[in-house]
């Protein structure tokens, strides 16, 4: 069974774009290193939560919005192996600061316990 990485990013609303931009960038690259899929969505419908939220999550201040994505792989083995790469690409290198604030993002990765498809 396939592998995911999960992340939660708190973004400034107005880099939006930069942030689209970004992940447009790495998709190819996670691809080309055995990703099967990359997907980055952007927040338009985060409900308050009574004690816990998205936004709550990765404390997201004013002006902020919440990005969520995930990157699927063939396997663990494969996403350590990809990641490696991945990391040490010069083209994943920033080109200056980040669009989102790292040190709030959520990420991790998972194992697949139920994958049904239509």
């Amino acid at each position: 069974m396939s592998y995911i990485d999960g992340f939660v990013i708190p973004v400034p609303t107005g880099n939006k774009e930069a942030y689209r931009a970004m992940a447009a960038k790495a998709a190819p690259v996670l691809l080309e290193h055995g990703a099967l899929r990359v997907v980055e969505a952007w927040g338009d419908d985060i409900q308050p939560g009574k004690t816990n939220d998205f936004r709550t999550a990765v404390i997201a201040e004013d002006g902020e919005s919440v990005a969520f994505s995930w990157i699927e792989w063939p396997s663990k083995e494969v996403r350590d192996a990809g990641m490696a790469k991945v990391m040490d690409d010069e083209r994943m290198k920033p080109d200056g600061d980040l669009p989102f604030s790292g040190a709030r993002m959520i990420y991790g990765g998972f194992a697949p316990l139920i994958d049904e498809k239509a």
